[in-house]
């Protein structure tokens, strides 16, 4: 874009919201743009950390008559880093962190800029919680409009199952509360597509009770055996265990003794939301199917399942996501002889059994409509620099083929840029059909189309 039109866009993004209009000269431009994955270098024109609602929509209202590029951000976690876009508006949701509690009825508003952790903690200190993903870092704006696989998913459902409405500014500008008795078509979308309707601007969860909370890191050696038995222990635990395996090389990790380093192994993160006693009997055949090489699991308050972060890392990755349904000892030995065959430094088939409360909700219920499958797998391979991606990402897509049978299937929330065969099987069952109806009548235009985009209906 001529630096005139940017300095002329600028100026008249500043006289409409009452937030801070960063442009490209500013010192806090950089950081401002950045993402969490690495290898993206887009430039927006400008990036408008809008206040409240009211800024959305005005910002909504200048994009519709400029005609410019439009995306949303919130935590910057999207592997293909829709979140920012060249030469255009991105509207940065991360200064609305206002939090409302109403202990007694047990529900929360929440801005859409906060994060996993910061939500946590803050309702963490009533004993309570919401179900995000894995990540503290994650915007609440992203991952709940994707539906959100965490921690809590086979006890309380995914994150889309605790939400009871949405503050939502649509693509004619209008500020919305869209809920299951207002527009509850629209709310259906927003729990699984909402990045395709507008700007979430604000949430009301419901929260649940996690009085006492057992969780922690389990790494155990990667025989075909263990990690079947693995997977079968964590399809026959109670709801309240949620598990994530990640078959990979161990980390140089201080706790992990060093003949492991680089060694591929179940490196486990368990998730019991329950009693401390109930949790030791639930733990038990997980800790029985081999020697562990470290075992961190361990009573905490829920909040402390989400590590420290480091801000300035920047992983270089590919990673495919899709659902298997078969995790026996066959499917098991292909998982760890592929791991071991790999040469990526770092390469990961991360596994997290579902089921449980996820899996009661009907497929039609809500815009994810993936409720009858069994396991979320996602394949994953750091590369270095454009030398190895190709080979990494070739890797990453056998692995993938070979795993799901070709199984198009994926969770919206960790697709990349691939294409719109791999969005419409995002939303089975006829959802994507309903998806686009819908984008046809609050989003004619596609407006919103920097995302894993359902176009809207002819």
């Amino acid at each position: 874009m001529p630096p005139t039109t940017t300095t002329r866009l600028l100026d008249d993004l500043r006289t409409r919201i009452r937030g801070r209009v960063i442009g490209p000269s500013e010192p806090e431009y950089d950081a401002a743009r950045s993402v969490m994955y690495g290898g993206a270098d887009r430039r927006p024109a400008a990036i408008a950390r809008v206040r409240d609602a009211a800024d959305v929509s005005a910002v909504v209202g200048y994009v519709r008559e400029a005609g410019v590029p439009l995306s949303v951000r919130s935590g910057g976690h999207g592997a293909a880093a829709y979140a920012v876009v060249d030469d255009g508006i991105v509207i940065d949701v991360r200064d609305l962190r206002g939090i409302e509690l109403d202990l007694e009825g047990r529900t929360a508003w929440a801005g859409t800029g906060l994060t996993a952790v910061e939500f946590t903690r803050a309702v963490g200190e009533h004993g309570l919680a919401v179900g995000f993903g894995d990540t503290g870092s994650v915007g609440l704006g992203g991952i709940t409009l994707g539906g959100g696989v965490g921690y809590l998913v086979r006890k309380f459902g995914l994150t889309i199952d605790s939400l009871l409405a949405v503050e939502l500014v649509t693509a004619d500008g209008e500020i919305r509360i869209v809920d299951a008795g207002h527009e509850p078509d629209l709310f259906w979308a927003m729990r699984g597509a909402g990045a395709n309707f507008g700007v979430a601007t604000r949430f009301q969860f419901r929260l649940s009770p996690v009085p006492e909370f057992t969780g922690g890191l389990l790494i155990l050696p990667a025989t075909a055996e263990a990690l079947a038995g693995f997977l079968a222990a964590a399809d026959a635990a109670p709801e309240e265990l949620s598990t994530i395996a990640n078959v990979m090389p161990c980390p140089p990790m201080p706790m992990a003794p060093e003949a492991w380093h680089g060694k591929v192994v179940i490196f486990a993160l368990m998730a019991y939301a329950g009693p401390s006693a109930d949790a030791t009997a639930a733990l038990a055949p997980f800790r029985a199917l081999a020697e562990r090489i470290v075992d961190l699991v361990h009573p905490s308050p829920y909040v402390e399942i989400y590590p420290p972060e480091d801000p300035d890392y920047h992983p270089l990755a590919v990673a495919r996501t899709g659902f298997i349904d078969r995790t026996d000892l066959a499917v098991a030995t292909r998982i760890v002889d592929t791991l071991q065959a790999g040469t990526a430094p770092m390469r990961v088939a991360q596994l997290r059994v579902l089921g449980g409360a996820s899996a009661r909700v009907p497929a039609n219920a809500t815009a994810y409509a993936h409720r009858g499958r069994k396991v979320m797998v996602n394949i994953a391979a750091f590369y270095e620099g454009e030398h190895d991606r190709e080979a990494r990402r070739a890797w990453v897509d056998a692995f993938h083929a070979d795993l799901t049978g070709g199984d198009l299937a994926g969770y919206v929330n960790f697709l990349d840029d691939e294409g719109e065969a791999r969005i419409r099987a995002a939303y089975p069952h006829g959802t994507y059909d309903r998806l686009a109806a819908l984008k046809a009548r609050y989003d004619p235009t596609n407006l919103f189309r920097n995302n894993q985009n359902v176009l809207p209906a002819s």
